[in-house]
């Protein structure tokens, strides 16, 4: 394997970490900083979540209906200069640890002045809808 694309799964599998972590604490402030300031949010059954301030917005709203935990694997991830693409499988649990949601995204990830930072995150259940 290329050690450029270890790297790069590294700085990914880091920051996703972080994300978990800051949504367990419940601070939609810290989620928000993750994104690029023109990011956007493409979450299933809504409309385009765009800008720092709408994400944290979104997150927060999530926090407060009990959102507590986030399991990101990461499935495959390449690297095109100051882009990444991730494809990646979650899971979404209550404070008791009950599943809310889980299944599937991608995302696009672009290197801001040496900063990784999501910039377009789409993801949709994997749950059967009834």
């Amino acid at each position: 394997m290329d050690t450029h694309i270890s790297e790069i799964q590294q700085i990914i599998r880091t920051i996703a970490d972080n994300f978990e972590s800051a949504l367990a604490s419940g601070d939609a402030e810290k989620i928000a900083g993750f994104y690029t300031e023109d990011g956007s949010l493409l979450p299933p059954g809504s409309d385009f979540v765009n800008g720092n301030r709408a994400i944290k917005e979104y997150w927060q709203a999530g926090v407060d209906m009990g959102l507590k935990g986030l399991k990101l694997n990461i499935v495959e991830l390449e690297q095109h200069d100051d882009t990444a693409i991730e494809m990646s499988e979650y899971t979404l649990s209550a404070a008791d640890g009950s599943v809310i949601d889980s299944g599937k995204g991608i995302t696009i990830w672009k290197n801001k002045e040496g900063d990784w930072k999501l910039h377009r995150d789409i993801w949709n259940s994997s749950l059967e809808q009834t």
